[in-house]
């Protein structure tokens, strides 16, 4: 039987990276990937449990598929990521069509899983088993052929800040071993991958030995064929020396640095149990800033948090003004079950409103303002892809910003200089600048 398995992934890069690993498992036992869930006999939905609703996102997914296979046979329904975590038991009795539930550190049982399914028996798979897990997707090899990559180094929080799930969809912190990280990422190297992201709930609490995130920046840098490393998501409390000194020697981490603080008031992030201050947050964005002036930041925000003052707030607002983030995902705080903070009494929901739209104005003027500075300058772009149209090519700057521009497929891969000729809040427009002596900004 030819086997055919879609994959639909919500959340996070960490997720997509998941998606990307689980079907490099199942091809494996005979699987090829399909965009259409019509031709899928399997039907595996990676989920997200950051945003409120998301839940009900999964349930809704299944009643699309349950329409398309109402006269049809059904095909195997597998969920998968933080919401199959932290809602298993209770998907499965809601959800009869649902056969597997199989949280994020079990993704090394699923072809195990597949092969010996029987329709009596529901399966749930939601053991922390981050070691199990890594040692055998690391003797698949990963398959990603794009210019830009996302490499998984480490997962799960021991933070534990009182508004976040990660913690318990994802456990205790874990790295990676570091010749397991260098071996996967030379193997993208030689598939063409000339990004790579380095990816973690909280990347650069990375440790392996006496190796830290910094050590694994440096020795990717080495290979050659690799032309720019990122690294994604930050917390403030481990922006050590070392990471920070990176900066002054590395030529291809790129200079954006993605550092969520969530609030600019040190009672809120108190009361959020973040464990770390303004005066810390700014001490790393100076320094970085006096080691190369043109590195700029990005953050979350969550407005509205229980407690939340006005001062506090216009001290968010404050904060923005003086970092200028070029780009932010801001939200109106939303309960997450089984966390600290899901039964604390909630703000007003026209302030939060009104709170959120005045500092994603701020945002957004941020954004616009750093990409008209850019309009008549050449900049370095990697080309990662054709636009949908097919009629340009999309790519993106040093800082993360998307840029469509003309040219062929052959520039796929490639880090070209681009002429911007105009912009917008999120895209930069431009076309390639074929004179080699025009100085790049």
């Amino acid at each position: 039987m030819n086997k055919k398995i879609f994959i639909k992934t919500f959340g996070c890069q960490m997720n997509e990276y998941d998606s990307g690993r689980i079907y490099d498992s199942v091809k494996k036992i005979g699987f090829t990937k399909t965009d259409q869930y019509e031709d899928a006999n399997c039907y595996l939905l990676n989920t997200c449990h950051i945003r409120d609703k998301a839940k009900e996102k999964v349930y809704h997914e299944i009643g699309r598929v349950k329409k398309i296979f109402r006269f049809k046979k059904k095909p195997l329904v597998i969920i998968t990521g933080c919401v199959a975590q932290a809602e298993n038991q209770e998907m499965l009795k809601r959800e009869p069509y649902i056969d597997f539930v199989i949280g994020p550190q079990s993704y090394h049982k699923i072809n195990e899983k597949i092969l010996n399914y029987s329709q009596k028996k529901k399966i749930e798979e939601t053991e922390f088993d981050a070691v199990s897990k890594f040692e055998y997707l690391s003797r698949i090899k990963n398959q990603s052929s794009k210019s830009s990559s996302f490499l998984t180094v480490q997962e799960g929080c021991d933070k534990f800040c009182h508004f976040c799930v990660v913690p318990y969809t994802r456990g205790p912190e874990y790295s990676r071993p570091f010749e397991q990280i260098l071996n996967e990422a030379r193997n993208l190297a030689d598939q063409g991958t000339k990004e790579i992201i380095l990816l973690g709930q909280n990347v650069n609490a990375y440790s392996d030995g006496n190796f830290r995130l910094s050590n694994l920046i440096l020795e990717i840098e080495k290979l050659t064929q690799i032309r720019r490393i990122r690294y994604t998501t930050s917390h403030p409390k481990d922006m050590s020396e070392d990471l920070i000194d990176v900066y002054k020697n590395s030529k291809k981490l790129m200079p954006l640095v993605h550092l969520p603080i969530q609030s600019g008031s040190n009672k809120v992030l108190k009361l959020m149990n973040r464990k770390h201050t303004i005066k810390e947050y700014l001490y790393v964005f100076e320094k970085l800033k006096k080691i190369n002036p043109e590195i700029e930041f990005s953050s979350d925000f969550i407005i509205g948090y229980p407690g939340e003052e006005e001062k506090d707030f216009n001290d968010t607002l404050d904060l923005i003004k003086k970092i200028k983030f070029i780009n932010s995902y801001s939200f109106i705080f939303s309960p997450r079950p089984g966390t600290v903070a899901e039964n604390l009494k909630l703000i007003d929901k026209k302030i939060s409103t009104r709170r959120l739209d005045t500092i994603q104005k701020e945002l957004f003027k941020n954004q616009l303002n750093k990409n008209k500075s850019l309009e008549n300058q050449t900049i370095e772009v990697l080309v990662e892809n054709q636009t949908k149209d097919n009629a340009g090519l999309f790519g993106r700057s040093e800082h993360m910003t998307s840029v469509v521009l003309n040219g062929q497929k052959e520039e796929i891969g490639k880090v070209v200089k681009v002429r911007i000729n105009r912009s917008n809040q999120n895209t930069l427009f431009g076309e390639i600048n074929t004179f080699s002596n025009v100085k790049v900004a």
